[in-house]
């Protein structure tokens, strides 16, 4: 009875799988590290540096405080700011005295007459309304605090976008993460697959079609690692260059803080938003001209103190100016302060309200991004985990073919994504929240500095 053997490279490539096929590894197994996005960028030994440099690794309250400390449009509103203080003196100022000197001849014309030189002073002073005055310096402290409030608006939408491309560089980052673990895991199949067909146990479009996924799976590892790089130059352009020159940034996705509740955040919005109270300066400041318009129809008193001298006399005389509101009653620009005024109250008044609909629209935001988040996490990622374990098993007994383990893996790597999506989307739902409610309006506590 003659036994049938099996030729010694197809019987060790048996072994191999066999003894291979009892540490198959899983996405579970494998460590869920995140990869640098630099490391997809340097391929090839010839672009690495002999002497690395070293990565700086920030903070968020770091990179905010570079960023608050640095942005040109920040350090713009700041300056604005100097400028309106300005304005107050100018409205203060008072009106200066008025000097006025002639000097002539007489000719004698008539039998009598003392011919000579003739000269003559005079002294005026503007005697302001008081009103008129005071609205004036009013619309300029108006002024004033409305470029407060604007470095307040410009320093929460800094923060706010700068909080949010952070999460965006944290999206990425981990995304890269993913697909280099994902191309790992490929790159194992696709030898495992490889051995099969060398020893005849697959077909070779087994091959190819592992080649193909190894193929898509570095396209999409490149990508997000450059995006991710893409989000640092972004930050950096905001901080006008002043981050390190390689850096990365501490912390994840998770939610590490409790969030206020709606009420509260209504509340706080309604005090601390810092465009409600831009707008409110500004309906102070249209108030206070409307006022001075209203006072413009008198607009003073001039005194004047002169004295003539002439050949024979001394002449001096004492005199007061005042403008009579006949012709010219004020009532156009009366008219157009009473306009501003009521378009400006008006905007106050809507965008009060459309703040109020823009926090009950980031709260259910936020509270779909959260259900989405525990639905994959807890669900849909443990559920996808455990049918790429199944496949995997089935194909090592032949059961199914590599098609079933690569659908398995492509299903899971979809679960991963669509979980860093979603926990990214309840950062940007909660950093919405905030900004509406003008958490970040306020200046660092401590002074800001750049790190080298």
């Amino acid at each position: 009875m003659s036994k049938h053997t099996l030729p010694p490279a197809r019987a060790a490539g048996l072994a191999w799988l066999c003894l291979a096929g009892l540490s198959w590894p899983t996405h579970a197994q494998m460590p869920h590290t995140a990869v640098p996005p630099t490391a997809a960028l340097s391929a090839t030994p010839s672009e690495a540096a002999p002497v690395a440099e070293a990565v700086r690794v920030l903070s968020l309250d770091e990179l905010i405080t570079t960023v608050v400390a640095n942005n040109t449009e920040l350090l713009s509103a700041q300056q604005a700011r100097v400028s309106a203080t300005a304005g107050i003196q100018t409205a203060s100022a008072y009106a200066n005295p008025r000097l006025e000197w002639q000097s002539g001849r007489n000719q004698a014309r008539m039998p009598g007459a003392v011919p000579g030189a003739v000269q003559g002073w005079g002294v005026s002073q503007m005697i302001e309304n008081p009103s008129a005055r005071d609205a004036r310096r009013g619309a300029a402290e108006a002024a004033a605090r409305g470029t407060e409030h604007a470095i307040t608006l410009t320093r929460n939408a800094v923060v706010s976008e700068t909080r949010l491309r952070a999460s965006e560089y944290l999206l990425r980052r981990a995304e890269a993460g993913v697909t280099s673990e994902d191309l790992a895991l490929l790159e194992q199949v696709r030898e495992r697959v490889r051995l099969r067909v060398a020893s005849g146990e697959a077909p070779r479009y087994e091959v190819i079609k592992a080649d193909a996924e190894i193929v898509h799976a570095r396209e999409r590892q490149q990508t997000a690692a450059l995006q991710a790089e893409q989000v640092l130059l972004t930050l950096n352009r905001m901080a006008s260059g002043r981050l390190p020159s390689r850096w990365s940034l501490a912390g994840s996705l998770q939610e590490d803080s409790p969030l206020s509740t709606l009420a509260e955040l209504m509340a706080q919005a309604e005090t601390d938003n810092p465009e409600l109270r831009a707008l409110q300066a500004e309906v102070e400041r249209a108030e206070a001209q409307v006022r001075g318009a209203r006072a413009s129809r008198w607009p003073g008193v001039e005194l004047r103190v002169g004295q003539t001298r002439e050949p024979d006399l001394r002449q001096s005389s004492v005199g007061v100016s005042v403008q009579i509101p006949l012709l010219d009653r004020r009532d156009g620009a009366i008219g157009e302060a009473g306009s501003e005024l009521r378009r400006l109250q008006g905007r106050l008044d809507g965008r009060r309200a459309e703040l109020r609909q823009q926090l009950q629209h980031a709260w259910q935001a936020l509270a779909i991004a959260r259900l989405r988040v525990q639905a994959l996490s807890e669900g849909v990622v443990l559920d996808a985990e455990a049918a790429l374990k199944v496949a995997q098993a089935a194909y090592r007994f032949g059961e199914r073919g590599i098609l079933d383990v690569l659908d398995a893996q492509r299903v899971l790597r979809s679960a991963r994504l669509n979980l860093l999506e979603a926990r990214y989307q309840s950062q940007a739902a909660r950093i919405d929240l905030e900004t509406l409610a003008g958490r970040f309006a306020a200046s660092p506590s401590t002074s800001p500095a750049t790190p080298q």
